[in-house]
């Protein structure tokens, strides 16, 4: 078939590679445009752009696509279908309605819970025990259009943000190849609207740790913000990113280190501290992280 995608950050680049395996012809390559980042602050080319350039597929990165010029561009690619993977933009309707068999998006939660910008740090930080991958044809709401294909994929207990994300960027990979193949036999349906969640941007402000409250809820919090932003604390007055801990056995005053394991008392429960990370260094175990800043028993973070 002949497609465009779109998309924009890691996410989306596993869908890339698997199109192009399936020998589908990529017309095009859509993603948000280079941005400042870096030390020297250089406009770096997102993780797709950079792909498409090694794939040698031509790219386009408009800052928005209202424009007629910009959408009789895309019309006039003549493409069977877009992909639309973690893009970053609303798609105008006539976007939508321009390719022959219109857009399918690849969002990862099983809609209509999570619709949004951030389903998978909301699935684990609401401790749910499943997520997916979801390939649905887009409207004009945001993520409300009808479903083609599903999958469900267990959350497990010690999953991050990060591990869970590059499952279902495979999940999706795979899914999107078979939708395609399936796609004039495949029956889109409606979404229930019961079970509407919204799966919000993260707000920076989520990320401190609040010890008051459970230990499961910490847990999730750190696991679900894990690796951006990144859950937080300070530690001996310097702000230190929680990357990964479990639940142990436990309890004192919340926030008070209870062993040298680094075990710390919540509202209710413990949970120990396995990956922590001072500002400008890299991420260390506990036992590395403590060689650096001893900390003893009773002490509160």
């Amino acid at each position: 078939m002949r497609i465009i995608f779109m998309g924009t950050p890691d996410f989306s680049v596993p869908v890339l590679d698997a199109l192009v395996d399936a020998g589908h012809d990529i017309a095009c390559v859509y993603c948000q445009p280079p941005r400042p980042a870096g030390r020297g602050k250089k406009d770096r080319p997102t993780p797709v752009h950079a792909r498409a350039l090694e794939l040698g597929l031509p790219v386009r990165h408009p800052e928005r696509l209202k424009s007629p010029e910009d959408q009789a561009e895309f019309a006039a690619l003549n493409a069977d279908v877009a992909v639309v993977v973690a893009y970053g933009l609303i798609l105008p309707q006539a976007i939508l309605d321009a390719p022959r068999h219109g857009c399918l998006n690849i969002h990862a939660s099983l809609l209509p819970r999570w619709r949004g910008a951030a389903p998978i740090h909301r699935a684990i930080m609401a401790g749910d025990a499943e997520t997916g991958v979801c390939i649905m044809q887009m409207e004009a709401g945001l993520d409300t259009g009808p479903v083609l294909l599903r999958e469900a994929l267990a959350i497990r207990a010690d999953d991050t943000t990060a591990a869970l994300h590059d499952r279902l960027s495979a999940l999706g990979a795979t899914m999107i190849v078979e939708a395609l193949n399936r796609l004039p036999t495949l029956t889109a349906e409606p979404q229930s609207e019961d079970g509407v969640t919204y799966a919000r941007k993260i707000d920076k402000a989520e990320a401190r740790i609040d010890w008051t409250r459970t230990a499961a809820e910490v847990d999730r919090q750190i696991r679900g913000l894990s690796p951006f932003p990144g859950a937080w604390c300070e530690i001996g007055g310097d702000r230190v990113k929680l990357l990964h801990a479990t639940l142990v056995e436990g309890e004192g005053l919340p926030g008070i280190v209870l062993d040298d394991a680094l075990s710390v008392a919540c509202g209710e429960g413990a949970v120990r501290l396995l990956r922590l990370q001072r500002a400008g260094k890299g991420a260390q175990d506990a036992a590395e992280f403590l060689r650096g800043r001893p900390i003893s028993p009773g002490d509160r973070l």
